[in-house]
């Protein structure tokens, strides 16, 4: 039932946007197809994704104000929790929506990597296709005329990481600083090597994947990943026109 759904609602319409791209590319380069369909899918989940983006960068601009309510009501966990959620109510901040899109782009990231991996280009297997898509008179797994699709890719592979490398290093907040003196706990220590991998290891361990499979799902990494930076900027760009306009009436209602 749920892999009836799935290839329904999912893997179906994905297969069918990849195949019509190819149908009208330019060469029929399945490589440009792959990125223009990553680029519809990211358009079309852009509301969505902006919204977490957002709150994403507002929770690490107020990440300072939920360490110091931490630290000062480390003793009374049930405060220390009223208090953080003030907070977000004040800021307008919902943590838990980000677990809520991820839930909702999981199946489609699914997707997407089993069109790329499991698609069987360059063959088109016409039983999937809407009445509407004509099948390819040609496939060309060469993107650009240079990289085989259907085989591995040393610099997509790289081109992952680093983009993967770049992202993180944008979207996770710093490490809180220590005062002088002070002794890491163990939850510190823990915190400090997740937010270590997460920067420096996560990036190399989706660079070898990347490598080891198709190098149509590391163009589709690369791809989604510079969408990713550019859609974090683009929010950091907003929040900040918008608080600067905030303070300049604030400033007019002053004089």
């Amino acid at each position: 039932m749920l892999i009836d759904l799935f290839n329904t609602f999912v893997h179906t319409p994905l297969y069918n946007g990849l195949v019509l791209f190819i149908d009208f590319v330019p060469m029929a380069d399945v490589g440009i197809a792959v990125i223009l369909l990553t680029v519809l899918v990211k358009l079309l989940l852009f509301p969505i994704a902006q919204k977490v983006a957002r709150t994403q960068v507002i929770i690490k601009r107020v990440q300072p104000e939920i360490d110091k309510l931490k630290e000062e009501y480390k003793d009374d966990k049930a405060e220390q929790t009223r208090k953080i959620m003030a907070l977000y109510r004040e800021h307008q901040i919902n943590p838990f929506f980000g677990f809520l899109i991820l839930l909702i782009q999981l199946p489609i990231v699914f997707g997407l990597y089993w069109v790329f991996y499991k698609g069987g280009l360059p063959n088109v297997d016409p039983s999937q296709l809407y009445s509407f898509v004509p099948i390819p008179d040609e496939v060309n797994m060469l993107f650009l005329g240079l990289i085989p699709m259907a085989g591995k890719s040393i610099l997509l592979a790289v081109l992952t990481g680093i983009t993967m490398f770049i992202n993180m290093q944008i979207v996770l907040p710093s490490k809180p600083k220590k005062a002088e003196g002070e002794k890491s706990s163990l939850k510190d220590e823990v915190a400090n090597s997740m937010h270590i991998q997460m920067k420096y290891v996560m990036p190399v361990f989706i660079a070898v994947i990347a490598y080891t499979i198709s190098a149509a799902v590391a163009l589709y990494w690369v791809t989604s990943n510079i969408f990713a930076i550019g859609q974090e900027l683009l929010v950091r760009k907003r929040l900040k026109d918008e608080e600067d306009k905030e303070n300049k009436g604030n400033n007019k209602n002053k004089e």
